[in-house]
């Protein structure tokens, strides 16, 4: 046997003994300050990775007039995100999407889900659709986070031809 490893019983047990020669504590120490310098930072990041859900309520900002529209609830269901209309700032709350098609037609805009299908990928959310109360028209949809705020959403709205509008949204407390 090695002759820094001593191996005997104890109360029917086996005990390995190192010669304290060949034990260096220091490296074991290093790992464990390291771990728990290390440990709020982890914390921290998971801590940081929940907050980034775009769902909640955001307030719409026309990208043409730079003006508040309406308020919009994002949230999750079965895995994709959708946003429905919560409150109307320029119009009456009984405002009816005259111009949609389907089901939408002459429903009202308070209500209505207007974001669908939002599919969770990396740092965004892509593949739904976003629908335009004014135009009654649907385009593809993609948000996302820029520079890390997560007080700001990033809506792009992409029309078949490649054409798109982004939108700057504001989360509302």
């Amino acid at each position: 046997m090695l002759n820094w490893v001593r191996l005997f019983t104890l109360n029917n047990r086996y005990v390995i003994l190192l010669s304290k020669k060949y034990l260096n504590t220091k490296p074991i120490i290093m790992i464990i300050k390291s771990f728990f310098s290390v440990l709020p930072l982890l914390l921290l990041f998971a801590f940081n990775t929940t907050t980034t859900s775009p769902a909640g309520v955001w307030k719409t900002i026309d990208d043409e007039t730079g003006e508040a529209k309406s308020y919009v609830e994002i949230y999750e269901q079965n895995g994709k995100y959708y946003g429905k209309v919560v409150k109307l700032l320029q119009r009456e709350p009984g405002t009816l999407c005259d111009k949609c098609t389907g089901d939408k037609k002459d429903q009202p805009v308070l209500g209505m889900v207007i974001m669908e299908d939002l599919k969770p990928k990396e740092d965004y959310w892509h593949k739904g659709t976003i629908m335009d109360p004014e135009n009654g028209k649907e385009y593809g949809c993609s948000i996302w986070f820029e520079d890390g705020e997560t007080d700001e959403l990033k809506v792009r709205g992409k029309h078949w031809t490649g054409l798109y509008r982004t939108q700057t949204w504001y989360r509302v407390e």
